[in-house]
C-alpha cells in the first residue's frame, strides 16, 4: 500500500491482506489485450477440498444491484462449496461452470450419488474499461486463478480488478486485515475487496474528503458499479454471527464515501476458518463459539479492513486504457497530475 493512509485503531496482521487468515490464499487471471481488460479472482477458503469440508459463511445483501450465483444456497445452509469466484458481469455463468466440471473431477459422486454443488462467483460491470460483450472469460481462465492461489498475491488492476472503476478512477481489487482481541485472544479479520462503484466528488479517504479536490466538477451523476466485499476471520462463529459480521462490511464502506447508490451492487460475504463442515459427516464438531456479546472488536475489525482494502485498491491500481481508448487513471497518477 504504498502512499496509502493508514485507518482505524487496530493493527494489522503481518500481510496486510485477507492471507493473515491462517489458510485463505488469493489467485488471479489477467486478461490484457487492447479492448478486453478483464480477469478471475479466486479465494479459497483452506487448501483442501472446499466441497468435501466446507466453511462456515453468510452473506449481506447492501444493495441488490447484482447478478451473482450461488446465494441462495449459502442463505439456506450457511457454508461454502467451493472457493469464492470473481470476474465480470457476463463471466458469470463461465466460471460457474468451472467451479462445478472443477468439483467433479475432484468428488464424481456430485451430482449422482451426492447432492450437486453450490458455485459461488460474484460480478461487478467492468464494460466501461472492458470489450463485456467480447465474453472472453473463458473455463480456463478460472482453473488459472485457482491454480496461482497463494498467501502472496497482487492488487489492484489485476485478475477481475483489471477493468473495474472506483471513484471514477482506476479500481480493482483490494486487501487488509486487522487483529482483534476478544475474552483474552487474538483473532484475526481479513478482507479483500473488488472496487468498482462511487462518484469522485464523494471520495473519502481515512476522513479527508479529497475527491472535492481532485473532480473536475461535482454534477449530479447517478452512482453506479458494485462493490463485492469478501471478510474471513479464523473466529469461531456460526453462520448467524458471521451474517452480522458480513454486515459490518457496510460500515468500512460507508467511510470512503458510498451512499450505496440505485445502480450500486453492494455486496459482502463472510466466513471463518475455525472449523469445517465435512460433506458426509452425521455430526459436526464445532469449536466453543464466541458469544454476541464479545463481538464488537471482531465487528470492529471488519469495518476497519474493509475501509482498509478499498483505499489499497486504490492505491495498488495503475492507471489503464481499455476499449474505444476509455482510459481510467490511477489515483496516484490523478494525484501526481499525469495524463
Amino acid at each position: 500500500m504504498t502512499g496509502a493512509p493508514f485507518v482505524g485503531s487496530l493493527r494489522a496482521g503481518p500481510l496486510q491482506t485477507i492471507a493473515d487468515v491462517a489458510g485463505v490464499t488469493v489467485g488471479h487471471c489477467t486478461l490484457d489485450a487492447g479492448p478486453v481488460q478483464t480477469g478471475v479472482t479466486v479465494v479459497r477458503p483452506h487448501g483442501g477440498d472446499a466441497y468435501r469440508n466446507k466453511v462456515p459463511a453468510a452473506a449481506s445483501v447492501i444493495n441488490g444491484f447484482g447478478k451473482s450465483i450461488g446465494l441462495v444456497q449459502v442463505e439456506e445452509l450457511g457454508v461454502l462449496e467451493t472457493p469464492i469466484a470473481l470476474t465480470n458481469t457476463f463471466g458469470v455463468g463461465t466460471v460457474a461452470n468451472a467451479q462445478a466440471r472443477a468439483a467433479i473431477e475432484a468428488n464424481p459422486q456430485i451430482g449422482r450419488d451426492w447432492p450437486t454443488v453450490n458455485p459461488l462467483v460474484f460480478e461487478c460491470n467492468d464494460g466501461y474499461l472492458n470489450d463485456i460483450q467480447a465474453l472472453a472469460i473463458e473455463e480456463a481462465h478460472y482453473r488459472r486463478a485457482l491454480a496461482a492461489c497463494a498467501t502472496g498475491f497482487e492488487r489492484g488492476s489485476v485478475g477481475a480488478g483489471r477493468g473495474m472503476s472506483c471513484f471514477e478512477l482506476k479500481g480493482g481489487i483490494g486487501s487488509a486485515s486487522r487483529v482483534a482481541q476478544l475474552g483474552g485472544r487474538s483473532f484475526s479479520a481479513g478482507a479483500l475487496v473488488l472496487a468498482n462503484f462511487g462518484r469522485l466528488p464523494m471520495l473519502t479517504v481515512a476522513g479527508a474528503r479529497i475527491g472535492q479536490a481532485l473532480a473536475v466538477s461535482d454534477k449530479a451523476k447517478p452512482e453506479q458499479g458494485s462493490i463485492i466485499m469478501i471478510v474471513a476471520t479464523d473466529a469461531p462463529l456460526d453462520s448467524r454471527q458471521l451474517r452480522r459480521l458480513s454486515m459490518r462490511a457496510a460500515a468500512g464502506l460507508a467511510r470512503t464515501g458510498s451512499v450505496y447508490g440505485h445502480g450500486s451492487g453492494d455486496i459482502a460475504l463472510a466466513f471463518t476458518t475455525a472449523y469445517t463442515v465435512p460433506h458426509d459427516a452425521d455430526f459436526v464438531d464445532v469449536p466453543p463459539l464466541l458469544s454476541d456479546t464479545r463481538l464488537d472488536p471482531l465487528f470492529l475489525a471488519a469495518a476497519d479492513s474493509v475501509e482498509q482494502a478499498i483505499i489499497d485498491a486504490l492505491y495498488s491500481a495503475v492507471s489503464v486504457t481499455g476499449r474505444d481508448g476509455r482510459r481510467r487513471l490511477s489515483l496516484n497518477d490523478m494525484q501526481a497530475g499525469k495524463p
